[in-house]
């Protein structure tokens, strides 16, 4: 009951510009799907895949609207974005990315959900308190995405993977990322955004629209998830628990 009511604040609380891109993106995928159906030589992608590529685009664009509001509403978006995506990931063998959801960021996303369930907002229930890096730690997380993704880069390339520098960066980005997530500190919306760059730059070379569409909404996102997060930290916990 407690979910459900929380769920109902999280989308009340979406603004227009969000409405619109919901909007977008459902019109983007079902176009997509409509038409591989119809005519399956119009598609890049064999027709079931579309519908994956539908649930993915829908629910993972949610997951991001909740989560840079820090509305706990974003976890069961975000794991079964996460599980269609594995899908599409493995259909085109991108290696990097399809082992960064499948290992990390689907249990992850279990765990985010316990956590920042524990640890609810005082004064709005349906979001989770934020945290923030001391300036050293803000320096080790740069330095680990710098190190694991040339690393990264050298194992893909061997194995023959597609976009392998982007692919390599977008994983070790991810990574530290959905850790910062799950454990609720504001600094993951720098990698978001890193990470949301390469990703449309990934997704412009393969041109893909479902996904190009979906990864350019989550930049824009990524921009609002700093300002909020910040904004949540510095108002109303400074405290930093």
């Amino acid at each position: 009951m407690d979910y459900m009511r929380n769920l109902k604040e999280s989308f009340r609380r979406l603004r227009w510009y969000e409405w619109l891109m919901i909007a977008i993106m459902t019109a983007v995928a079902g176009y997509s799907m409509a038409a591989a159906f119809i005519d399956p030589s119009s598609s890049r992608n064999p027709a079931w895949l579309t519908i994956i590529n539908f649930v993915s685009a829908v629910c993972g664009i949610l997951c991001i609207f909740f989560t840079a509001k820090a509305s706990v509403s974003n976890c069961v978006f975000g794991i079964v974005n996460t599980a269609a995506y594995i899908v599409y990931l493995a259909y085109w063998n991108i290696y990097g990315t399809m082992c960064l959801e499948l290992f990390l960021y689907l249990p992850m996303g279990f765990i985010q959900w316990y956590v920042w369930s524990r640890h609810r907002d005082s004064v709005q229930a349906e979001l989770t308190k934020t945290k923030r890096l001391t300036y050293r730690q803000d320096a080790l997380v740069f330095a680990a995405v710098a190190a694991s993704g040339a690393a990264y880069y050298c194992i893909l390339d061997a194995a023959g993977g597609n976009v392998a520098l982007l692919d390599a960066y977008t994983v070790s980005m991810g990574i530290i990322a959905v850790i910062l997530s799950a454990f609720r500190y504001r600094e993951q919306y720098v990698l978001w955004l890193a990470t949301d760059i390469v990703a449309v730059a990934m997704y412009v070379v393969m041109f893909d629209p479902v996904y190009l569409t979906k990864k350019s909404i989550y930049l824009i996102m990524a921009f609002v998830g700093i300002r909020n997060w910040w904004r949540l930290n510095r108002e109303r916990n400074a405290e930093n628990e």
